[in-house]
């Protein structure tokens, strides 16, 4: 009898503390939303932890996040060392915020100290879906795991269309040309995707023209999201 008490007293303990982790998640998505929705438009920049301040990809992460802070777009990136560190610092340096979504990890992430905006999340979906929800471009240097699942997650959703369709900039040619070769000649030449959808993705090395890019694609569209857009990013 009393082990019997003792299961049902644990399975009400686990369910209390599953409505308080919800309860968390939930405050992370409003606090986050509420503090996002008047930086748009803003880009996403993506890239390793581990890169050096010596590394030329720094550098060049610094530069287009420099470039889009000056033209008007506030500059999100994980808040953390490496690439994060230089796309806030560029942006930090410019006109335009300098937005960090900050994630609590084992190692490797210590939050840089370029950012306007500072957000801290326990759990990596909430943190993911704000860098697909205020971004209007994915800008991605080179990067590990983390940068190739969230690359290859934004390519998801917009492939399935519950997302609108952005730029997604791959900077760093030698780095990324093997990775688009492979699509092409495994991924698409089995079917396993189209060849449309390599398509949604475009290497640009050159600073000034990520910017323009991006004011290519949103020059007959604008870059306010429509209410269809709206609709279904609330489905992810």
């Amino acid at each position: 009898m009393a082990t019997k008490v003792n299961r049902v007293d644990l399975a009400a303990d686990h369910s209390a503390r599953e409505a308080w982790r919800l309860f968390g998640i939930m405050s992370e998505f409003v606090e986050a939303t509420e503090r996002l929705e008047a930086l748009r438009p803003s880009v996403s920049i993506f890239g390793s932890a581990r890169l050096a301040a010596t590394d030329p990809y720094y550098a060049l992460a610094e530069t287009i996040a420099r470039k889009l802070s000056d033209a008007g777009f506030s500059v999100i990136s994980g808040g953390g060392p490496g690439v994060m560190e230089a796309a806030n610092r560029g942006a930090y340096e410019g006109k335009s915020a300098a937005v960090g979504l900050n994630i609590e990890l084992p190692r490797e992430q210590q939050s840089n100290g370029f950012q306007n905006v500072s957000l801290y999340f326990k759990h990596f979906f909430a943190r993911k879906y704000m860098f697909v929800k205020f971004a209007c471009a994915y800008v991605v240097m080179p990067g590990g795991f983390g940068t190739l699942d969230e690359l290859t997650e934004a390519l998801a959703l917009i492939q399935t269309r519950k997302a609108p369709r952005m730029p997604i900039i791959l900077v760093g040619a030698p780095f990324w040309a093997g990775l688009i070769d492979w699509m092409r000649t495994q991924m698409a030449a089995a079917r396993l995707i189209e060849e449309a959808d390599i398509g949604l993705m475009q290497i640009i090395d050159d600073p000034d023209r990520i910017v323009e890019e991006i004011f290519r694609f949103y020059e007959t569209r604008g870059f306010a999201p429509s209410s269809s857009d709206r609709e279904s990013l609330l489905c992810l």
